[in-house]
């Protein structure tokens, strides 16, 4: 934010060609689908890196790909083969259920069922609809101090930072519940389940994206039980 100019990949490639060094694309995020044909801001994939004169491109396994944490290197085969050579490598190789676990998620997207399977890109593509039906089912469940409302959900930090999602959040007031937001959260939290929310402007919010949907009744029955406890 605030930059007079940004080097376009393309430039910085050019650069490095002309210099012969290789360029290392620190990408992060790891997006193997479109994140601008879900209403976000376009995150770069590894393929299109590679395609603007990256050597070696580095994304996570975790973030927007939504499997195990892990560090990728995709790229030039001969850079690749530096660095597997290099001794570091070997303590810090990935293990076989990190693999496993990679394998799995990857399999996903080869498959077409990512939006489906993947939980971060089953949040992300949770329709508006979708998300005000079940809010409204949760906080029927919740009793009278419950209310929807509209909101925003952050997709993260580390992967498209500031960028948000329109949502449908329950909402329970201070003046409406028994106790303070804060007293309610820690009930919340040290319910079984635990259940979290967050506090903006005096209230509770609690934002159904993030639930998987087989787990909307357990959150209803856990915000009946704090609310009466109160």
């Amino acid at each position: 934010m605030g930059f007079t100019h940004e080097a376009a990949l393309a430039e910085v490639a050019a650069a490095a060609k002309a210099r012969g060094v290789p360029l290392l694309h620190d990408l992060g995020s790891g997006a193997l689908l479109d994140t601008a044909a879900y209403g976000l801001a376009h995150e770069w994939t590894p393929g299109e890196s590679i395609a603007a004169g990256a050597g070696l491109v580095f994304v996570s396994g975790d973030k927007l790909l939504g499997g195990p944490q892990a560090g990728i290197a995709l790229g030039d085969a001969a850079l690749v083969e530096r660095m597997a050579r290099y001794p570091l490598a070997r303590p810090l190789r990935a293990d076989k259920m990190t693999l496993a676990a990679l394998h799995a998620t990857l399999l996903h997207y080869l498959r077409g069922e990512a939006e489906r399977e993947v939980p971060v890109w089953r949040m992300i593509a949770a329709s508006a609809e979708e998300l005000d039906a079940r809010a409204r089912a949760v906080a029927e469940a919740a009793g009278a101090s419950a209310r929807v409302v509209d909101g925003e959900s952050t997709v993260g930090g580390g992967s498209l930072p500031g960028d948000t999602l329109p949502t449908r959040l329950v909402s329970i007031d201070a003046d409406a519940a028994p106790g303070s937001a804060e007293e309610l959260a820690r009930r919340l939290r040290a319910g079984a389940p635990a259940a979290l929310g967050r506090i903006e402007g005096g209230r509770l919010l609690l934002d159904l994206r993030t639930v998987f949907p087989g787990r909307d009744a357990v959150l209803g029955a856990v915000l009946e039980a704090a609310l009466g406890a109160g």
